[in-house]
C-alpha cells in the first residue's frame, strides 16, 4: 500500500499559479493510477483530476479544464497537479490518492489518502 504525502500548497492571489506535489511510496507506488482531490470549506471532497499509471490518460473535472494539468515522473514516484489561472473558488484542501477501484472520478475508487495540502485563493 501506497503513503502518500501531499506538498506545495499556499496563499496566491487570483489568476496566480501553484504546482502541487504528491510523493508516493510503496512497492507500488510507479504503477498506480491516481488522483487528485479537494475539499472546499464545508462542502464534500470532489474530484479534480486523475492520470493512469502511464501518464496516457487524463480526466479532468469541469471546472478545472483548460486551468489545471496533472502529471507524473514515476523516477521519482511523484505526481504533480499544476494549476492556473486560480479563481476564489479553487479554496480547498487538496489531496492525491491511489485509485484502487473501477472509477477515474469518484472518491470511493481511490485510497491511501495523504494529509491534504491547503490552497487559498484570494480575490
Amino acid at each position: 500500500q501506497e503513503q502518500l504525502v501531499e506538498s506545495g500548497g499556499g496563499l496566491v492571489q487570483a489568476g496566480g499559479s501553484l504546482r502541487l506535489s504528491c510523493a508516493a511510496s510503496g512497492r507500488t507506488a510507479s504503477t498506480s493510477n491516481m488522483g487528485w482531490f479537494r475539499q472546499p470549506p464545508g462542502k464534500e471532497r470532489e474530484f479534480v483530476a486523475s492520470i493512469s499509471w502511464s501518464g496516457d490518460r487524463t480526466f479532468y473535472a469541469n471546472s478545472v479544464k483548460g486551468r489545471f494539468t496533472i502529471s507524473r515522473d514515476n523516477a521519482k514516484n511523484t505526481v504533480y497537479l499544476q494549476m492556473n489561472s486560480l479563481k476564489p473558488e479553487d479554496t480547498a484542501v487538496y489531496f492525491c490518492a491511489a485509485k484502487v477501484g473501477g472509477s477515474w472520478f469518484d472518491p470511493e475508487s481511490f485510497g491511501s489518502w495523504g494529509q491534504g495540502t491547503q490552497v487559498t485563493v484570494s480575490s
